[in-house]
């Protein structure tokens, strides 16, 4: 999981920019420990593809909390499409693999949507029993899709679900 804080830092010119610190490697290695990137507090409606800030659901804060839907999730053949819980006060970032209403599986830590493999230059590779989630989901309306680019070591919408736009903090920018 990528936890990232606040890092009170003046933008001139923009009173929508706040710059966060990247604690946790689940980004790279497009972003590391130790980055600060600057947030658009103004853009909430992400297009795929671009990085996030967000308030998780509490239950991707609490561990074995899950997925809302019993039968997906970490253990299961369809990743997580129901999160679990109200929002947290937690920041976390992550790419957006998923818009609303689209169809998602991922196989081997590669997003496919909508029947297409996305391009995905920017994640680590990924093996295992929580890369594979062949049973396609629908992200609900209003909600995004979010992973981590290190898959193998990012807890991400495939185990606690999509991210509601509501809990959308900002966009990445630079």
């Amino acid at each position: 999981m990528i936890v990232i804080a606040l890092v009170v830092l003046a933008h001139p010119g923009s009173a929508h920019l706040e710059s966060f610190k990247i604690v946790d490697p689940a980004m790279a290695p497009g972003l590391k420990p130790g980055q600060t990137v600057s947030v658009d507090r103004a853009m909430r409606s992400p297009g795929l593809g671009r990085i996030i800030v967000f308030n998780p659901p509490a239950a991707a804060m609490t561990p074995g909390a899950g997925c809302g839907a019993r039968t997906q999730g970490a253990g299961h053949r369809a990743a997580c499409d129901k999160d679990a819980s109200a929002k947290s006060n937690a920041i976390l970032i992550k790419r957006v693999v998923g818009l609303p209403g689209d169809v998602i599986s991922i196989v081997d830590g590669h997003v496919i949507r909508n029947g297409s493999r996305e391009p995905d230059a920017s994640i680590r590779a990924c093996g295992g029993p929580n890369c594979n989630f062949p049973k396609a989901i629908t992200v609900p309306a209003g909600e995004y899709y979010v992973l981590g680019d290190n898959r193998a070591a990012s807890d991400d919408s495939r185990f606690w679900g999509p991210v509601p736009r509501a809990w959308i903090i900002g966009t990445v920018v630079g």
